[in-house]
């Protein structure tokens, strides 16, 4: 058999390294749904015609060489930004999430509170459902005799306080979150007494919770 000049050997032998860099690339590369030291952007474009009219949606940026931090922004159909991280200290920065006022704690004479003979109630609040539970914590204090409970959109949410002491329940205000996201969430504080007898309460937490 006739002798491959060495030119062609040295050709097969880079081919052969070739295939076998590409072949460990393959193996050891990240799932095409996993990105590292990369980024991720989507962005919507009107104009398929005109690149100049796309605007971006959403943009990730994973953390990469030379200490970077990764980004996390989701946009609006508007351009407005409305997630994002805090790339700075950490956590949220957009939305920004409503907060409970301070409360008067200490002179229980400010608090809410009713001497009605029947269920009354005697403070309220309205918000929008985005997580599918709630967590109350709440300052409660009976004079005499009576009660207090808390009702999420009609239904009593947590036990009947009958004595002076602190509310502090967590539990489902929604069964179908698919069809309650986005509406309406009515917490009211009732009481009722016997006689002269006065019930107070006076919120100091109440915030969402995933399920």
């Amino acid at each position: 058999m006739a002798l491959l000049p060495e030119d062609i050997i040295d050709r097969l032998i880079q081919m052969e390294r070739r295939i076998q860099a590409l072949s460990t690339a393959v193996n050891t590369r990240p799932p095409l749904n996993e990105i590292v030291n990369g980024s991720f952007t989507v962005k919507r474009q009107p104009n398929l015609d005109d690149p100049t009219t796309a605007v971006t949606v959403a943009q990730f940026i994973t953390s990469g060489p030379g200490g970077s931090k990764p980004v996390l922004r989701i946009n609006d159909a508007y351009g407005h930004e409305i997630l994002s991280d805090d790339i700075l200290t950490g956590g949220l920065a957009r939305p920004w999430l409503p907060m409970l006022p301070p409360q008067d704690s200490v002179n229980q004479a400010n608090w809410p509170y009713t001497s009605a003979t029947a269920w009354t109630t005697f403070a309220t609040s309205t918000n929008v459902i985005w997580q599918p539970r709630l967590r109350l914590r709440m300052l409660t204090k009976v004079v005499g005799t009576g009660q207090i409970r808390v009702m999420v959109n009609g239904v009593q949410f947590g036990p009947t306080v009958t004595t002076t002491s602190v509310f502090d329940f967590t539990g489902a205000v929604t069964t179908d979150m698919q069809a309650d996201f986005g509406k309406d969430l009515t917490v009211e504080i009732q009481g009722y007494v016997t006689g002269t007898s006065t019930v107070y309460a006076q919120p100091v937490r109440m915030h969402g919770l995933q399920s």
